[in-house]
């Protein structure tokens, strides 16, 4: 484990403008559940669904990753079968539009995401909070299709927890948490040791699951009062390895086995009829493979601290808060002979206060913005491109917005805006409102209207992987702006809670990444023409059938208008969830199953510009099939001290591979990866025992 270095000092602030202001409304109360892990709604006016550290607990999550799936609305996309990048997709839209925050302050970016968020730590956490929509966090205007706050618990005595699984595929993961409490304060601190093995499902010696090992390690510190300040600050630190394509470690070798074939092509659905290489869909003739372990193989190593800090104290008849983020972001990485280095730097700091004023209640701040990206790297084929995707963001904003209510409090609103000057997009303005009408003391409609922006950063936005070229010219004029509506029916009871709504957002000026530049080795950084427009409703009800048993079952419909090539991901239109709690005494029992509609590969793929194909020179399918995942996981109390707990993953072992390689061939007989559709890792079986004093 890497030492834990202190790298900035700084105060924080504000009962926190980033989904609603928790001061001047209720704490927490359940209007509805959400499948699995019980997320609540908060009692804000944005609606705000909640995780709490137990929900997570329940479901087995070592991960953000893995605490996030499998939700209506909310989704993990796998962006690289080999490397196993991925992203929070929030109403599927894709992941670079989701703000990811630690404490209401802002410090991840598309590099840092890549590969950053199976590295965010669970431990210690209060619960993480989710809001769907453009704009919904006053201080992430770029969060356009919304944000997921991670807010770190107070500890108000002495704890330890130490938790070993161990599961199939090599994997392992070792979690302690310590908490020291004394009068005034408390400090946490953290470590983590997970590990993996690269899986290869169809025998081709191709991982579709990348092998990792990653260490990470947390300090947090709380204090009641600092100059009249209430301080909540953590640093992190997180250093891991990853290679996918060849299988096994050997990181050195690998990089330098440029030459021969040592997989084999014939294995799995539509193989070629030769494993040395491929049918060439052109000619019908066998495309030999001579590039080595090296040429399909892909090796990230990944350094990163960060810091976030807030305080809070009472200013007059309100409060005020400071805040402040810091973060340092290296990777090393190695896409299958090319190299690619980046070194990020990240700051974030904010002055806000949140003053009554009259019968309003209004939150006015600064924050200041800075995020860059320094890179070097070699192409296969073009030689040194260092440089290709450096920038430069300084952005200085200013954010106001009114909390009021009407009609004897039954109607709760929030009007919110922002001015942020960029310095390479200029002055941009982003309005929201927010309304929350209580028809009874059960039943109530939120109704969210907003804008939000996005500045476009580095290729890693759209496919982290394409450094075979020699420059890439930026032509991106606008920014990315997104406008977004939503509505939320919300009903709880004592037994019964559902919730439907429906959800619309636009985005405009949506970054493209073009290969076929007017040079050869050039590759275009642009904008689509045309807008592309997500819309779809969603359902949710739970029933506690009796006081230790409680079903959920949800289902969602998303429609999508957009261009070839905008929407590069396959997305599916319809998914149906159904969960099973059971908490008899000292046990806990959870079962969940995930339906996933048919996929329109060939839309999201772009057939009709950029045909796919099989090994074997077949056409890839044109639809992917529906398919269910279950999961099941058990845990069981032996005292106060002691549990264990078992679990299974995937219990029927549904995975692409079974039916289509990720891999696929073009019309010119050259190989590419990322056709992406369904599991890219079997049925997983892990076991675990935890202790806690």
């Amino acid at each position: 484990m890497k030492r834990l270095s202190l790298l900035a000092l700084g105060l924080a602030v504000l009962p926190a403008p980033t989904f609603a202001q928790d001061a001047q409304l209720k704490e927490v109360t359940v209007t509805h559940q959400r499948p699995g892990e019980k997320p609540k709604l908060r009692d804000e006016v944005v609606a705000t669904e909640t995780l709490t550290a137990r929900d997570i607990e329940k479901t087995g999550a070592t991960m953000l990753t893995e605490a996030l799936d499998k939700k209506p609305g909310v989704a993990m996309q796998l962006e690289c079968a080999i490397c196993n990048v991925r992203n929070v997709v929030l109403n599927n839209l894709p992941g670079r539009y989701t703000t990811l925050m630690i404490d209401g302050i802002p410090i991840f970016s598309s590099v840092s995401t890549a590969y950053g968020l199976d590295s965010v730590s669970l431990g210690g956490l209060e619960r993480i909070d989710i809001a769907r929509g453009a704009g919904v966090s006053l201080i992430a205007p770029e969060a356009l299709s919304g944000a997921v706050n991670i807010v770190t618990r107070r500890p108000t005595e002495n704890e330890f927890k130490l938790t070993q699984q161990i599961g199939q595929h090599g994997a392992a993961n070792t979690e302690a948490f310590a908490a020291r409490a004394f009068l005034g304060g408390a400090l946490t601190a953290n470590v983590i040791h997970g590990r993996h093995d690269g899986v290869d499902n169809d025998g081709n010696r191709v991982s579709e699951f990348s092998d990792f090992r990653r260490n990470l390690g947390g300090l947090g510190f709380f204090a009641d009062d600092v100059g009249g300040f209430k301080l909540k600050g953590r640093i992190d630190s997180v250093d891991e390895k990853r290679m996918g394509g060849a299988l096994g470690r050997d990181y050195g070798g690998v990089k330098a086995d440029g030459a021969g074939n040592p997989f084999d092509w014939s294995k799995g659905p539509n193989g070629s009829p030769d494993p040395s290489g491929w049918i060439d869909p052109g000619t019908g003739l066998i495309v030999p493979y001579n590039d080595g372990r090296a040429g399909l193989s892909e090796i990230i190593f990944t350094d990163r601290t960060q810091l976030v800090m807030s305080g809070t104290r009472k200013l007059g008849a309100g409060t005020m808060r400071l805040a402040l983020g810091y973060a340092k972001h290296k990777q090393d990485s190695f896409y299958g002979k090319s190299v690619y280095l980046a070194d990020q730097d990240q700051y974030y700091l904010e002055a806000s206060t949140q003053q009554p004023l009259g019968g309003t209640l209004v939150t006015a701040g600064f924050s200041y913005r800075y995020e860059d990206l320094e890179s070097r790297g070699t192409s296969v084929t073009f030689g040194p491109n260092d440089g290709i995707d450096n920038y430069e963001y300084k952005t200085p904003g200013l954010f106001f917005q009114g909390y009021r209510t009407f009609f004897g409090d039954r109607l709760e609103a929030n009007g919110s805006i922002r001015f942020d000057k960029h310095n390479v997009f200029g002055m941009i303005t982003s309005p929201r409102v927010n309304l929350l009408w209580h028809h009874d003391a059960q039943l109530n409609s939120r109704f969210s209207l907003g804008k939000g922006y996005r500045a476009p950063t580095s290729f890693f936005e759209q496919d982290h992987g394409i450094l075979d070229t020699g420059s890439i010219v930026r032509e991106i004029k606008k920014p990315e702006v997104s406008h977004n509506l939503s509505y939320t029916l919300s009903f709880a009871a004592d037994r019964l809670a559902w919730n439907g709504g429906f959800h619309y957002n636009k985005v405009h000026n949506m970054a493209l990444l073009d290969v076929d530049g007017t040079l050869p080795g050039q590759t275009l950084f642009t904008s689509a023409e045309s807008p592309v427009v997500v819309r779809g409703l969603d359902f949710t009800l739970t029933y506690k059938l009796t006081p230790n048993l409680e079903g959920t079952v949800a289902a969602e419909k998303t429609h999508y208008r957009f261009d070839p090539g905008t929407l590069v991901y396959a997305r599916p239109e319809e998914r149906v969830y159904l969960v099973l709690d059971y908490n008899p005494g000292p046990i806990d029992l959870m079962a969940r199953a995930t339906w996933t509609g048919k996929q329109d590969l060939a839309r999201f793929y772009d057939y009709a510009n950029n045909p796919r194909h099989n090994f074997d020179g077949t056409p890839k399918l044109n639809k992917s099939p529906s398919f269910w995942l279950v999961d099941v996981r058990g845990e069981y109390r032996f005292g106060k001290r002691w549990s264990g707990f078992a679990g299974i993953d995937n219990v029927f072992d549904y995975k692409q591979s079974d039916q289509e390689n990720f891999l696929w061939i073009d019309d010119a007989g050259n190989l590419d990866v990322n056709h992406v559709w369904a599991p890219n890792r079997g049925r997983h079986l892990y076991v675990g025992v935890k202790f806690a004093l």
